[in-house]
């Protein structure tokens, strides 16, 4: 049956039929400057996003490179390069950030599946500009190319730098235009009712991936009259036998297609797919059904002619060694001396504004299970925990994992304005150097938290806790006790130092926004 033969039926109030799928309407985007250059149905705004990334990445490495030359020999020296090749440092740099931006390509650091993908973007960044100048340090060498070691000491990092902040501008800007509704790929999922349930309700909830599905094709079964995936106000429409491919391509206005069940497709059924897919612009993605596993962890491997996805160990165990230990206690360390006045005049506020001592010290479940004692600034009256049951039955809460009071009297008027930029956490930097805790990790809870988890739950005890973690930037107290439990679970298999990184900015930003604190 096709979309014309569907035009005469009669349907009952409720979602559009299947033929108005095509005209579905999406929230306006809210306009920018030039977001006419992105929304052209006809020219795949992919392709222009990453001439603007490419662009935007010269542009900073050559003014790194400038400027790396000027404040190293001045801005009208004529200083020289030794050995075979003799260069201005003016044509050296350029040389240097040519070879650099090709070395981004080579990394794929603007692989159009990564776009709005912080952590494996700047991974894949840093990790491309770590090992060009590593190669750049050994032809030096080979070649006897002798260049100045404080031109490249400025130069890298500022580079890198410009980098980031590029990167950081045009992702943030990405995102703004998704939260509005535009630079969305649509996406026809082929497979399982079930598992396109499951893929369409993930990304729903997180808009900012990019991809929206907009139509659920199974090619060996037969779909009912005007069926919808039983997504609430997700309007997809469910195809079957009675369409074929371009026909399902069309009602969902795919640029994208998702297998989720390659058995639906039948013997070989995969590659014909990507034979018809050939030469109409359309990418083709191939779910693994493999669930809080980072891109990372996942590499396609070949064993006896047949493709795999080989999925690596959990990489919690890398959480362990000394350059994580290295981080957290000379971080902590630097910190404690940076924030010393901050730490002596929060110490001073609670001293002379309320009875009790200073820092609050509670028991909490570290590493491998092991209690220590957890240490605050005092930001409570000194009865606050005898009050604290009587007071979430009054509000009609319960005691249980992250209960908290919202407008909580036991707070002090200092340990109100403690809370609010998160300075009662500070002294957290002592048992972030005494080792008892790192500065990213899962939150420590208390032996009844700790009582309530399942094996999943468990998994969170398998590195040190943190002074902020993964669902601390990801929505702090607003977060269900589930979620939370997901997001340190995905921390702990997935560890990588760029990810601690960026959770620390994130953390920043959180502190600063007041994001999810009472």
């Amino acid at each position: 049956m096709t979309i014309s033969n569907l035009a005469g039926t009669n349907r009952p109030a409720g979602p559009p039929s299947v033929e108005d799928a095509p005209c579905r309407t999406q929230p306006s985007p809210r306009k920018s400057p030039n977001i006419d250059d992105y929304t052209s149905k006809d020219a795949r705004w992919q392709k222009k996003f990453v001439h603007h990334l490419f662009l935007t990445d010269l542009t900073m490495l050559l003014a790194a490179a400038l400027i790396g030359a000027a404040l190293r020999f001045g801005v009208e020296s004529d200083v020289r390069t030794a050995g075979p090749i003799s260069l201005t440092y003016w044509t050296f740099g350029a040389i240097l950030a040519i070879g650099w931006s090709l070395a981004l390509q080579a990394y794929r650091t603007r692989d159009t599946h990564i776009l709005g993908d912080g952590v494996e973007e700047y991974r894949r960044l840093i990790r491309a500009s770590v090992t060009y100048f590593g190669l750049v340090a050994i032809l030096s060498l080979v070649l006897k190319f002798d260049s100045s070691r404080g031109y490249l000491a400025i130069t890298f990092p500022l580079g890198l730098a410009g980098l980031l902040a590029g990167r950081k501008v045009w992702r943030t800007w990405l995102h703004k235009q998704r939260d509005h509704g535009a630079l969305i790929t649509n996406a026809l999922v082929i497979g399982g009712i079930r598992s396109a349930e499951d893929i369409t309700r993930q990304l729903r909830n997180n808009p900012r991936s990019g991809v929206r599905v907009t139509g659920v094709w199974v090619p060996d079964r037969a779909s009912s009259l005007n069926e919808w995936l039983p997504v609430p106000d997700a309007f997809v429409p469910v195809l079957g036998t009675e369409r074929d491919l371009s026909q399902a391509l069309g009602v969902a206005e795919a640029d994208l297609v998702i297998v989720t069940d390659s058995e639906h497709l039948g013997h070989a059924g995969l590659k014909e797919l990507t034979w018809e897919l050939e030469g109409r612009d359309v990418d083709l993605l191939v779910s693994p059904n493999v669930v809080d596993v980072s891109g990372s962890r996942i590499q396609l491997s070949a064993v006896g002619k047949l493709p795999f996805l080989s999925v690596q160990k959990p990489t919690y165990g890398d959480a362990a060694t000394w350059p994580k230990r290295m981080f957290d206690r000379a971080g902590a360390a630097g910190l404690i001396v940076l924030l010393s006045p901050i730490l002596l005049s929060a110490a001073v506020a609670v001293k002379l504004t309320s009875r009790g001592p200073v820092f609050y010290r509670q028991e909490r479940i570290g590493r491998d299970g092991a209690p220590f004692g957890m240490i605050k600034f005092r930001s409570m009256h000194p009865d606050a925990d005898q009050r604290l049951t009587g007071l979430l039955t009054a509000q009609g809460k319960e005691v249980g994992p992250l209960a908290k009071l919202t407008d909580d009297p036991r707070i002090t008027p200092v340990g109100q304005f403690l809370r609010r930029y998160s300075i009662d956490e500070l002294p957290q930097l002592f048992n972030v150097l005494f080792g008892t805790m790192s500065l990213v990790g899962p939150r420590p809870q208390r032996q009844f938290e700790v009582d309530l988890y399942d094996h999943v739950a468990h998994r969170r005890l398998r590195v040190l806790p943190g002074m902020t973690g993964l669902w601390q930037v990801s929505g702090r107290s607003d977060l269900s006790w589930e979620d939370a439990i997901r997001l340190d679970a995905y921390y702990v298999e997935n560890w990588s130092m760029t990810a601690d990184l960026v959770i620390l900015w994130k953390t920043v930003r959180a502190v600063a926004t007041r994001e999810g604190a009472y």
